[in-house]
């Protein structure tokens, strides 16, 4: 096994059924009391909306299980403030899917990321976190699918009521369902089973980590093709991830995927990272640990900021991607 630690401080035939066409649009919504950080770029005026992507491919056409009532209702968009940046996020999540976005064929790899955005488990960070990196993926030769997963404290949700779902019963699950539908439907989209992966940020990271450490082999006698899938992920990149702390996963060097792990030095958590590492190296798992100097919590994709080493981290993820054999052509 190899490990490398890179940081400034540390150097098909399928039906018609499953091409179901794409949820509602998202309607735009107020900017509401967490998207809002005193002193940040001022809110634009006009409606947020998402930026042009695929048709998306829902998880389970039917609804997905206990969210079958509410999957005709629209996703919310609004607009998210921070100290330097302003910046779309999508809530009310009840229909989950898949967006693909897949390489010309004279570029394709045959490998395939799952993007899990990042957002608290309250919205997603669908852009920075999702599309633009699904882009440059694709330009690349790799296929991207940008996952709406359920979220555990959807900001739709009106103060004082319930949350419906939970991150491990419903984001987990969703999580899991990707990696059997792209798996399932290979072929189709021009991909190697073996070279399926899953990429989160932030609270999708956490979903990372629950598909890298609970998958199941799939059930051969299922009447739903998806489901004879497994769930493994064949790699896994925990990216500035939430549930570092957890105690419930397990990981081996039989069953655990290969690792790419990343976060910023003035970030909170790069202790839990370099220590989420070393108990993977304890196990036999191979990984790479990159902890850049600066560039904070949910950096994302940002052409913005090119004079941060951070601004290319997706470069060394591909370059680990190709160093591990997922993209041979």
């Amino acid at each position: 096994m190899t490990f490398r630690i890179i940081a400034p401080f540390l150097c098909l035939a399928m039906t018609t059924l499953l091409m179901a066409a794409e949820p509602l649009t998202a309607r735009a919504v107020p900017v509401r009391p967490i998207n809002v950080t005193p002193g940040g770029p001022a809110i634009p005026a006009t409606p947020a909306v998402e930026s042009a992507h695929p048709a998306a491919v829902l998880l389970w056409p039917g609804g997905a299980p206990g969210s079958e009532a509410r999957k005709n209702e629209p996703e919310d968009i609004s607009w998210r403030q921070e100290a330097d940046i302003v910046f779309p996020v999508i809530s009310n999540i009840h229909h989950p899917s898949l967006t693909p976005f897949l390489p010309a064929p004279d570029k394709a790899t045959g490998c395939a990321v799952i993007i899990a955005p990042g957002g608290g488990h309250m919205q997603h960070t669908i852009d920075r976190e999702g599309y633009d990196l699904a882009r440059w993926f694709a330009d690349r030769g790799i296929a991207a699918f940008v996952l709406k997963y359920r979220l555990a404290r959807d900001g739709s949700t009106p103060a004082g009521s319930p949350q419906p779902y939970t991150i491990d019963g419903h984001g987990g699950t969703d999580g899991a369902r990707a990696i059997r539908l792209v798996r399932a439907r290979a072929a189709e989209w021009n991909l190697r089973p073996d070279r399926i992966g899953i990429l989160g940020f932030s609270a999708g990271g956490e979903i990372a980590l629950l598909a890298a450490a609970r998958h199941t082999a799939g059930n051969a006698t299922a009447t739903d093709p998806i489901e004879r899938q497994s769930s493994r992920p064949d790699f896994f990149a925990p990216i500035y991830p939430g549930g570092l702390n957890r105690t419930d996963y397990a990981w081996s060097k039989e069953a655990t995927p290969p690792a790419f792990l990343s976060c910023a030095y003035d970030d909170r958590m790069p202790e839990q990272l370099a220590a989420f590492f070393t108990t993977l190296r304890k196990a036999g798992v191979n990984a790479e640990l990159h902890i850049y100097s600066a560039g904070g919590h949910g950096y994302g994709v940002r052409t913005d900021r090119p004079e941060l080493p951070v601004s290319t981290w997706q470069v060394r993820f591909t370059e680990w991607l190709g160093e591990r054999g997922f993209l041979k052509k």
